[in-house]
């Protein structure tokens, strides 16, 4: 129970890794309260949880919106935790096609929407002066290319800065911000991307899940629990001395080249060998 009389936001907290971390600092004795514009889902969260998990409907693209949800929290005894998880794939052309809006639209959803959720939590976390955390979705897209399209990549890779910098700011207020890189994570984000729904998603789900556990050394799937772990991590007392970094969520995807982890992944060295023998 390292949560116990905590009080706790979740943007995008009515599935995927946003549903699993609402519900594993629920377990752990938080009182959540989840922003989500899935408003059957978010409800349907709710109302399972015996008044322990508040739904407030939330489009992060609206500032208005962000600001509300954290007022809210605040006016029932105050914010201890945020994670600022809410998104989407965003535009998937590459930078010589996208357009304008598309890059905005994309940067809004996921590096201000995380931005606001800081400006908007922050101070009244200061001015409760208890202190606090702050976790921040970021991904393995802001280490490396080739995990994501271009404008989700470089908006991971803008939450990562964002986080050390507001670590640095929050600071003298006891005020800890981290992030979390997901690696191959099976949840609906890929599905949405692509417009794949109904009984299409499932499947696609489950082939999603098979290559996934063939992409990375630890041979399975990430799913959305292996993230709400490392954000309770991150959320509790365990980390208190813990801020201004990131904790990368893989299973092992970023160590290197594959050959550095597959025996059977082709090197310079063993194209060479048959000149060798």
């Amino acid at each position: 129970m390292r949560f116990a009389g905590k009080r706790a936001v979740v943007t995008g907290g009515a599935s995927g890794i946003g549903r699993a971390t609402a519900l594993r600092l629920e377990h752990e004795g938080a009182e959540v309260w989840i922003g989500d514009i899935d408003v059957p889902n978010g409800q349907a969260l709710a109302d399972a949880s015996n008044g322990r998990i508040h739904f407030v409907r939330t489009d992060v693209m609206q500032v208005a919106d962000i600001a509300a949800l954290m007022q809210a929290v605040d006016a029932a005894g105050g914010i201890d935790v945020v994670f600022n998880n809410a998104g989407a794939g965003g535009a998937r052309e590459k930078i010589d096609a996208i357009s304008a809006e598309d890059w905005d639209r994309t940067q809004n959803l996921l590096l201000r929407s995380v931005a606001m959720g800081i400006r908007y939590a922050a101070p009244l976390m200061i001015a409760r002066g208890k202190g606090g955390a702050i976790i921040n979705t970021a991904s393995i897209a802001a280490l490396q290319t080739g995990a994501a399209p271009t404008a989700y990549s470089v908006a991971k890779a803008g939450v990562l800065h964002l986080t050390t910098m507001a670590a640095a700011d929050l600071s003298q207020h006891n005020i800890r911000v981290n992030a979390v890189c997901p690696g191959f994570i099976t949840t609906n984000i890929f599905t949405s991307a692509l417009g794949i729904s109904g009984d299409k998603r499932d499947a696609a789900n489950g082939m999603i899940g098979q290559v996934a556990a063939q992409a990375q050394p630890l041979q399975r799937a990430g799913a959305p629990d292996d993230i709400a772990a490392a954000v309770a991590y991150l959320a509790s007392a365990d980390a208190s001395f813990v801020t201004g970094t990131h904790i990368v969520v893989d299973g092992g995807m970023t160590i290197g080249p594959r050959h550095s982890w597959d025996p059977n992944a082709p090197t310079m060295f063993s194209a060479l060998e048959v000149f060798a023998q």
